[in-house]
């Protein structure tokens, strides 16, 4: 694994799953790693297991598809830890249902979550980025629903397909910032 001393993440939807071991994995190269999830207990609990294990955590609970935890999340990053390097937009949902009868208050919250929480994420981290002079990373959660059709999934699929194009066009806009945008579209895990 390379070296990530002096790094500092945030990564959503890390109090379990992928995010977690996302979370994990960037502590152990160096990385200073704020723990987001939406249960304040799991961030917790991954946060004391991320310092047990000798790296550095902030545990900081609240739901990504509001633009305000987003804007405090950034602040309580570089108020703990001095700025923000990298960010891993992970946190989703996903909300299996027949296309016929599913509901648009459903289809609201996936797209609030899943596209809105990771388009926000990445432009107050990207602000903050050009703010420190310092360039950074931002990595996008996409799925292999994001290329292969499922039943009972469009409204998730649609997300994922949707954050593969928004890291391109943020290639564009972010590269003279050196900022890098990457997209992974892991399966089931």
């Amino acid at each position: 694994m390379h070296d990530f001393t002096g790094q500092v993440a945030i990564v959503t939807g890390a109090g379990q799953g992928i995010g977690f071991e996302i979370a994990k994995r960037l502590a152990r190269a160096g990385t200073a790693v704020v723990v987001n999830d939406l249960d304040a207990r799991l961030a917790e609990k991954a946060v004391g297991e991320i310092t047990t294990a000798g790296g550095k955590g902030l545990a900081f609970a609240g739901d990504v598809s509001e633009v305000a935890v987003i804007d405090q999340m950034v602040e309580a990053t570089v108020a703990a830890f001095g700025s923000v390097t990298l960010a891993v937009a992970n946190a989703g949902l996903s909300l299996y249902g027949n296309f016929f009868t599913y509901s648009p208050e459903d289809f609201d919250r996936v797209m609030r979550l899943n596209l809105g929480g990771s388009f926000f994420l990445a432009q107050a981290v990207s602000r903050q980025m050009i703010l420190q002079k310092s360039g950074g990373s931002l990595l996008f959660m996409s799925s292999v629903v994001g290329h292969q059709a499922l039943p009972d999934l469009a409204a998730y699929a649609i997300t994922k397909a949707g954050l593969e194009m928004l890291a391109k066009n943020l290639v564009l806009e972010l590269s003279p910032h050196r900022i890098t945008v990457n997209a992974v579209a892991p399966g089931a895990t």
